[in-house]
C-alpha cells in the first residue's frame, strides 16, 4: 500500500512544476497593473495596464483549470502503458463526468440538496470546470475520476476485441467503458459529495481555530513526511484545494494580490489563509545553518572538499526550494537531525505567522519574490524586514542545536566519515571503470549514464515494476528489494542516495531527475 500511495504522491507534482513559472507572471502582471505602485500609468484603459492584463490573464491560466490540469497529469505517473493515449482517456472521461453530474443536477438539484440555480463558489458548493457548471469537487474529485478512468486504461487498452470490432478497441473502449461506468459515479457524487462539502467547510472552521499551534504542525509533518513522499498529500489539499480556503491558497493569494498590494494592513489580517504556505521559511534560513555546521564539524582536511558539496545543495534549496539534496546527505545517517530540523521548521513557522508575515512562502526565493516581494514591497516591506531579522536568527538557532548534536553523539555527518570515505560522491567515470574494470567506453550523454547506472544498482530491467519521477527524485517500485544496491552504491554514480521503503525505491538525483527518467524508459522499452 505503501509503495502505491508514493507512487500517487509523484505523479500527482507533475503539475506542481508549472506552479513556479506561473507564479512568476502572476506575480509581474499583479505588480505592473497596481496603481500604488506604478501611478496613473497603470491604471484600467491604459495601452499599459492593458498589455500586462493580458500576460496577467493568460498567467491564470493554469490556477483557473486546477482540477482538469491535475486529473490530465496523473496518468503520466500512474499509467502503466501508453500513458499520452491515457491523458486523452482521462480529458474526454473527467469532462463527461461532469457533464453528466451538470445534467442531473440540472433536473434533480432539490432531490440532492444542492441549489443548482445559485452563482458558483462560495456557500453553493458549485464551480465552473471547463465552462461546465457542476460540482466543486476540486482536486481530489478531479483525482479520483482520474484514477479510475487510469484503472480501466490499465486493464482495458490491450484488451483483445474480436476482428470485427476492432475500430472499437484501444482507447475508444477505454471510453466506452468510462462513458457507462462515469454514469452512476456522476450519480453517487451527486448524492454524497455535498455532504462531503460540509465536513470539508466544518475541517475549515476547525483549522482556523486551531490557530499557530496548527501552522506549527503542519509545518513540522510537512517536513517530516519528505522521506516517505507522502508531504505532497499533506500539502496539496492546503495549496491547491479547498482545505483552508475556496479555490485553494494559491489561487486566493494571487487572487487577492491587487488588493493586499494596496493596503498597508497587516499580512495576516489580508490574507490569514496564507499563513499555511509556510514551508519557504525552513528553506531558506534552516538549510545554511545545517550546512554552517557540517562545515565547522567536519574534519579540518576534509573541508575545502565539502565545501563543493554544500555550496550547491544549499543555494539549490534557497533560490529553487528543492531541500532533498541537503537533507539526504544526514536523513540516514543521522535521522535524529531530520526530527530536530522538522520540529524546528514548525517553531519558525509559527514566529513568523505569530509576527504577522504570512503569504505564499512554499517555493523558493524565485517563486517567494514573484508572489511577495516585487509585487507587495511597498506597503509591505516592515514585515518583510521583520522576515529576515527572524530568518537569520533562526539560521543561528539551526547552526548552534545541530552543531551540538553533532560533536555530542559524534554524528557521521558529510565531512565526519572514517578517514578512508570520501566526502563527495565519486565520479561516473570512477564508477563505471571500478564495474567493468577499467574497459568501459565513453558515453556522451550523461543523462543516459546515469539512468544505466541506477538501472543496474536497481537490480537491471527484469527487476522494475513501474517508474515515474517527482520534481528530484526517481521513484521505482522494484519486484525484489534484495537485488537492490546500498546505497552507498548509488551515491558511488552522482546520485544523493536511494531511499528504500520495502520496495518501493527513491533514487533522488536533483532537478536533472526529467532526462534521466526519459532515458531510463528508454533502456526499459528497449
Amino acid at each position: 500500500m505503501m509503495e502505491k500511495i508514493q507512487k500517487f504522491g509523484g505523479a500527482m507534482f507533475t503539475p506542481v512544476l508549472l506552479f513556479a513559472f506561473a507564479g512568476v507572471v502572476i506575480g509581474l502582471g499583479t505588480l505592473f497593473t497596481t496603481e500604488v505602485i506604478f501611478g496613473p500609468m497603470a491604471a484600467p484603459g491604459t495601452m499599459w495596464h492593458g498589455v500586462w492584463n493580458v500576460i496577467l490573464q493568460g498567467g491564470w491560466t493554469v490556477f483557473n483549470q486546477l482540477p482538469l490540469l491535475f486529473a490530465v497529469s496523473l496518468p503520466i505517473g500512474l499509467a502503466k502503458k501508453h500513458n499520452a493515449r491515457c491523458c486523452m482517456e482521462v480529458l474526454v472521461g473527467y469532462l463527461t463526468f461532469n457533464y453528466f453530474m451538470a445534467t442531473m443536477l440540472s433536473q434533480w438539484g432539490g432531490f440532492f440538496g444542492v441549489d443548482y440555480a445559485a452563482e458558483i463558489g462560495g456557500e453553493s458548493g458549485l464551480a465552473m470546470v471547463a465552462s461546465i457548471k457542476t460540482l466543486d469537487m476540486g482536486m481530489i474529485g478531479a483525482l479520483a475520476i482520474s484514477g479510475i478512468i487510469i484503472w480501466l486504461h490499465n486493464r482495458l487498452f490491450e484488451f483483445e476485441l474480436p476482428e470485427w470490432l476492432g475500430v472499437f478497441s484501444g482507447s475508444t473502449f477505454v471510453y466506452a467503458a468510462t462513458f457507462f461506468v462515469m454514469i452512476p459515479v456522476a450519480f453517487l457524487c451527486c448524492l454524497i459529495w455535498p455532504h462531503v462539502q460540509e465536513g470539508i467547510r466544518a475541517f475549515q472552521v476547525f483549522v482556523a481555530s486551531v490557530g499557530l499551534p496548527g501552522v506549527g504542525i503542519f509545518a513540522f509533518l510537512e517536513r517530516a513526511l519528505i522521506p516517505f513522499g507522502l508531504h505532497h498529500l499533506l500539502y496539496s489539499p492546503f495549496y491547491y484545494d479547498n482545505a483552508v480556503v475556496n479555490g485553494g491558497i494559491y489561487a486566493a493569494f494571487a487572487k487577492d494580490l491587487p488588493m493586499i498590494a494596496a493596503s498597508s494592513a497587516p499580512l495576516n489580517e489580508l490574507a490569514p489563509y496564507a499563513a499555511f504556505t509556510c514551508s519557504s521559511w525552513s528553506k531558506i534560513f534552516g538549510c545554511p545553518g545545517i550546512a554552517l555546521a557540517f562545515y565547522f564539524t567536519a574534519k579540518p582536511e576534509k573541508r575545502e572538499e565539502l565545501l563543493g558539496l554544500l555550496i550547491p545543495i544549499t543555494l539549490t534549496a534557497i533560490v529553487c526550494g528543492v531541500t532533498e539534496p541537503i537533507e539526504f546527505t544526514f536523513l540516514f545517517v543521522a535521522p535524529l537531525l531530520f526530527i530536530v530540523h522538522a520540529i524546528l521548521a514548525g517553531i519558525l513557522a509559527m514566529v513568523m505567522c505569530a509576527l504577522g508575515v504570512v503569504g505564499v512562502f512554499s517555493g523558493g526565493l524565485i517563486e517567494m519574490a514573484s508572489l511577495n516581494f516585487i509585487p507587495l514591497m511597498a506597503n509591505h516591506w516592515p514585515a518583510y524586514l521583520t522576515a529576515l531579522v527572524v530568518g537569520l536568527c533562526f539560521t543561528f538557532i539551526w547552526f548552534v542545536v545541530f552543531r551540538f548534536l553533532i560533536l555530542k553523539l559524534d554524528l557521521k555527518t558529510p565531512g565526519r566519515e572514517e578517514d578512508d570515505e570520501e566526502v563527495s560522491f565519486k565520479s561516473k567515470a570512477d564508477y563505471r571503470e571500478a564495474k567493468a574494470g577499467g574497459a568501459v567506453a565513453e558515453n556522451s550523454d550523461p543523462y543516459a549514464v546515469t539512468a544505466a547506472q541506477v538501472l543496474e544498482l536497481l537490480g537491471g530491467p527484469d527487476n522494475i515494476e513501474d517508474v515515474t519521477n517527482c520534481v528530484t527524485r526517481l521513484r521505482v517500485t522494484v519486484k525484489d528489494e534484495s537485488k537492490v544496491a546500498d546505497d552507498a552504491d548509488f551515491k558511488a554514480i552522482g546520485t544523493s542516495g536511494c531511499a528504500k521503503n520495502g520496495r518501493a525505491m527513491q533514487v533522488i538525483i536533483g532537478l536533472k531527475v526529467p532526462k534521466v527518467r526519459d532515458r531510463f524508459d528508454h533502456l526499459l522499452d528497449s
